[in-house]
């Protein structure tokens, strides 16, 4: 019987973590509040766990995961003194509480889901708070599971939820996806958390890992829901293009111990053909946005079968279109890499000096280490040297230090 209660246990908690978002949106739009909305989810799971191993588990785990939570969303919305005022609001969901279907693709999930990205990204929440309000409650993450992702401790990762769930009913964020100019203010706000949280697991800003690709999936499955949920909206598009090809290298990206491997050594037959299939499919749905344009760059690289093959004149023009669209001297140095394989690191180096005074750039360590890869090739090792080390000095990544460290000792 303790095998069969465990076993149903580890099933409830499976079909929670896949429903759970469904739920809290379902649930949101009954009572117009995240945080009371999450309580009630997890009200429902305890209930799951307390019946479900005498009952057995339902034929459709997650509709009866659905129902319990909106009656007990009714029930709460119904004992209030405002249950007229919201009995308006609600309208046809109090009388008909009945789930919806559930999606023959776990990626197929109603306008209330849409919804709860939108709330959980809104722009009245630091960036901090947006991500971690978002993978718990979009991505189904424990605060356990948050921190340690994103290296800070539990207790940081749970105020900054219960702040932002605080946040947002201050404020009375409404429960809905935003049209007209608001909507796009917004939906820049949804997108720039997705890229966040794919960038943090595809290349770590501390720690001991080159990559997180936990980090990596959530975003992934985050832009797919999105894609799906608004097919008309380019940069969404662009947004899962770009990061469908930025995952299929992953498996190439490090060695055997975890070190990293530059993209002029990785073997390019661990790339995920299926992950570049999706990715070359959402391009072409993609606009001219900056996502959309970083996917293209994205694209080229996917598209050469060896280093060698690979179209740098395109990408540097690419670049070049990326830093008129969103002017920044981290694109411009990315231009200046596409410069140097295209025309030479004499070609590139000035460009590389020219941003040494910006202040955006003073701790980025990527900026001595492009400089000490031009001097490396343009034969003046000892400077190259100087810079990789500085490069080293400057990263907070154990493997990239490494990885510089080395390439500064070999010189």
């Amino acid at each position: 019987m303790a095998v069969t209660a465990a076993s149903t246990a580890q099933a409830v908690e499976a079909v929670f973590r896949i429903e759970s978002a469904r739920i809290i949106a379902g649930v949101t739009r009954i009572v117009r509040d995240v945080g009371i909305a999450e309580e009630i989810a997890q009200d429902a799971l305890v209930a799951a766990l307390e019946q479900w191993p005498g009952a057995g588990v339902p034929d459709r785990p997650g509709a009866w995961l659905m129902t319990t939570a909106k009656h007990r969303a009714i029930d709460l919305v119904r004992r209030k003194e405002t249950y007229a005022r919201k009995l308006a609001e609600v309208g046809r969901t109090l009388e008909d509480v009945q789930p919806p279907a559930e999606p023959a693709d776990p990626e197929d999930i109603d306008d209330d889901l849409l919804r709860l990205v939108f709330t959980a990204c809104h722009p009245v929440l630091a960036t901090e708070a947006r991500i971690a309000l978002t993978l718990r409650l979009v991505g189904g993450l424990t605060t356990r599971e948050i921190a340690r992702a994103h290296l800070v401790s539990e207790p940081t990762v749970a105020q900054r939820i219960v702040r932002a769930k605080r946040s947002l009913a201050a404020a009375d964020v409404p429960f809905e996806v935003p049209y007209g100019a608001d909507r796009e203010a917004r939906l820049a706000s949804v997108l720039e958390v997705i890229y966040l949280i794919f960038n943090e697991g595809y290349a770590a800003t501390a720690g001991d890992d080159l990559l997180r690709p936990a980090l990596c999936e959530d975003a992934l499955r985050l832009a797919r829901v999105l894609a799906h949920l608004m097919p008309e909206e380019p940069e969404v598009h662009g947004l899962a293009a770009l990061l469908e090809f930025q995952a299929s290298r992953t498996a190439a990206r490090t060695g055997p111990d975890g070190e990293p491997v530059l993209l002029a050594d990785q073997n390019r037959a661990r790339w995920n053909r299926l992950l570049v299939h999706r990715g070359v499919e959402a391009l072409q749905r993609a606009g001219t946005g900056p996502y959309s344009v970083q996917a293209a760059i994205a694209g080229c690289h996917a598209a050469a079968v060896r280093y060698e093959d690979t179209d740098w004149a395109t990408i540097a023009a690419l670049y070049g279109r990326l830093v008129r669209l969103v002017p920044s001297p981290v694109v411009e140095l990315n231009r200046a890499v596409a410069v140097s394989m295209d025309q030479g690191p004499q070609a590139a180096l000035p460009l590389v000096d020219a941003l040494a005074a910006e202040p955006a750039l003073r701790s980025y360590h990527l900026l001595p280490s492009v400089r000490g890869d031009l001097l490396e090739r343009l034969g003046r090792p000892q400077e190259a040297r100087a810079e990789f080390e500085r490069a080293a000095g400057l990263t907070c990544n154990a493997q990239e230090r490494t990885l510089l460290l080395r390439r500064a000792a070999r010189l």
